[in-house]
């Protein structure tokens, strides 16, 4: 009725046509108000897809956070996961603290990881590039297995341990890694230290050994012989052995050899067999480098006893600390003492069985050095001694930065693994990174190639054996910080303290007692003087033999240290040398 009137009302055209114009502005305004609304529904919808589909998407740490209840449901599985691993790591009796569990980024401070003391002779591992912390690790292991009064043997090539025998330095950094990897009471703490050097020309007390005990084998393995040359070198020994001839230091071994070159020697020569002139040359120049090296300062008497090697201060285990001393220039022989005292220590002790904790831990750093070039007779012997040792209550870890490095028969038996990052910048090192992952028990938790990778410094992945002997899970642990100083005590701090240990007057001085040199100078003597008075007898000038200039049997009659042992050598001459592993001498 309204709508009539109105029309009623515009009766002009003009009317009617102004009335038009307003109707269709107003409805241009509205459709231009409904496209504007539908534009920003659209971009409101687009831009809520695109966060949902960012937030589904994104990597941790990327800036992009997660709803609260997602972030609480991922932290509450990984201490699920960090508690599942822990509890492979739950022991009944004693047990060394290595660190505490990472899961997804976070330290949890309750699952402990730890090694148990009764495995501890089941031998181990620790491996990892330069820098990543292996070496506090080592520290870490040594100062506990001291606090528990097992003595420990570490092999400090690098100079880097010596801080074991002062405490460290607390700082608030420090303490707060402590807490985190379960050691909320630590303090500051020495351990009892003994420093020895390899040969006479180091800063600790001199450790030697005699070329006797060493053996052909490992004396092999330190001039760097081959196998037909190490055979060779049986020979010598074994001849050596057979007539009584004690080999205390080089110029023994050298005049052994010079006299079975030379015409006096040519019989027992060729009763030995195998031998050839040319070999036996070869052994002598590579005696004579040995010697050039500082070999002369470490072969000799007296010959360091194991016992010295397994004593406890206080109720603590003496830390020995084997440093290189003179034979800088050979870090090969130092490997290769250390093995000779890994020897030793097998011959003499008894067998144990099963122990609460191992009587004794050795620890050998740098271990690639000990299996560079070495002859199949040597691993063999390394792979028997490691193997066989454990029963005397005796665990050996090798410490070195690839487990490549460390042939497989003896990384089989290795029951530890505590493997610090590892590096892949060639192909070499990625092969070496698969072969690595590759010995390492199945893990749900972590992606292990990316992890061994990802490691930071003084982190870890562990497995060991539990106190049932089953491998413990895979563990990414953040390793507890040692108690004692953590860097080293200078060569005046080593000197002094060496020169006030009571092995120093046991050791301190050498002993040059009768031996082959000694020997063979007075036999070749007493044949010249034989000759010498058969030609006075005859009456003939001419009939003395004349002199030989500068021979060898001249050289060795002109060392005087010969004319001391003219009055015991039948005594010694007869007494047969027995032999064990490694062809070291049965004591």
């Amino acid at each position: 009725m309204a709508e009539q009137t109105e029309d009623a009302l515009v009766t002009t055209p003009q009317e009617k046509a102004a009335a038009a114009r307003k109707a269709a502005e107003e409805a241009a305004r509205i459709a231009a108000e409904a496209a504007a609304a539908a534009e920003a529904a659209e971009k409101e919808a687009a831009d809520q897809e695109a966060a949902a589909k960012a937030a589904e998407t994104a990597p941790p740490g990327n800036g992009v956070t997660k709803t609260a209840a997602a972030e609480s449901d991922q932290a509450a599985e990984d201490e699920a996961a960090a508690q599942e691993i822990a509890a492979g790591y739950a022991m009944e009796g004693l047990a060394l603290e290595l660190g505490t569990v990472i899961v997804g980024d976070t330290v949890h401070p309750d699952a402990r990881v730890r090694i148990p003391m009764k495995t501890m002779n089941r031998h181990g591992l620790v491996a990892g590039a330069t820098g990543t912390g292996k070496t506090k690790t080592v520290q870490g292991i040594a100062e506990q297995l001291s606090a528990a009064g097992v003595p420990v043997v570490l092999a400090d090539i690098k100079g880097d341990l010596s801080g074991l025998a002062q405490p460290g330095q607390a700082n608030d950094k420090l303490l707060a890694r402590a807490r985190e990897t379960g050691d909320p009471d630590w303090r500051p703490q020495g351990f009892p230290c003994e420093f020895v050097s390899l040969g006479t020309g180091g800063i600790g007390v001199p450790i030697r050994a005699t070329i006797t005990s060493f053996g052909p084998i490992l004396l092999s393995k330190a001039l760097g012989l081959n196998e037909t040359q190490e055979s060779t070198l049986g020979l010598i020994f074994h001849w050596a052995d057979q007539n009584g001839l004690a080999l205390l230091d080089l110029k023994d071994l050298r005049a052994v050899i010079q006299y079975l070159t030379s015409p006096e020697g040519k019989e027992d020569l060729k009763g030995i067999g195998g031998v050839s002139v040319q070999t036996a040359g070869v052994i002598l120049r590579a005696l004579v480098n040995l010697e050039a090296d500082g070999g002369d300062t470490f072969f000799g008497e007296p010959e360091l006893e194991p016992a010295d090697l397994m004593r406890t201060a206080g109720g603590q285990g003496v830390i020995t600390l084997f440093e290189l001393g003179a034979q800088a220039a050979r870090p090969q022989m130092f490997s290769t003492f250390l093995m000779w005292v890994l020897a030793n220590l097998f011959q003499t002790l008894p067998e144990v069985g099963d122990m609460d904790k191992p009587k004794l831990v050795f620890i050998f750093d740098e271990a690639h050095l000990l299996f560079n070039d070495a002859s199949k007779a040597f691993l063999n012997q390394v792979e028997q001694t490691v193997k066989l040792i454990r029963s005397k209550g005796v665990g050996v870890f090798f410490c070195t930065q690839l487990p490549t490095d460390i042939p497989n028969p003896v990384l089989s038996q290795l029951g530890a693994r505590i493997q610090h990052a590892l590096r892949a910048f060639t192909p070499e090192d990625e092969a070496a990174l698969s072969k690595t992952v590759r010995t390492y028990p199945k893990t749900a938790t972590y992606d292990l190639e990316k992890a061994l990778t990802s490691l930071g410094t003084g982190e870890a992945v562990v497995t060991v054996l539990s106190e049932k002997g089953a491998p413990t899970p895979v563990a990414w642990a953040r390793m507890q910080p040692p108690r004692s100083l953590m860097d080293t005590i200078g060569d005046d701090g080593i000197r002094s303290r060496a020169q006030h240990s009571t092995l120093y007057g046991k050791y301190g001085t050498t002993i040059d007692a009768e031996s082959a040199y000694e020997i063979l100078t007075a036999k070749i003597q007493a044949t010249a003087q034989r000759q010498a008075d058969e030609a006075a007898a005859k009456g003939s000038r001419a009939a003395r033999p004349a002199p030989q200039e500068d021979s060898m049997a001249e050289k060795i009659v002109k060392n005087p240290a010969f004319k001391n042992f003219l009055r015991s050598a039948a005594t010694v001459a007869g007494r047969e040398i027995s032999r064990s592993i490694f062809g070291t001498r049965k004591r």
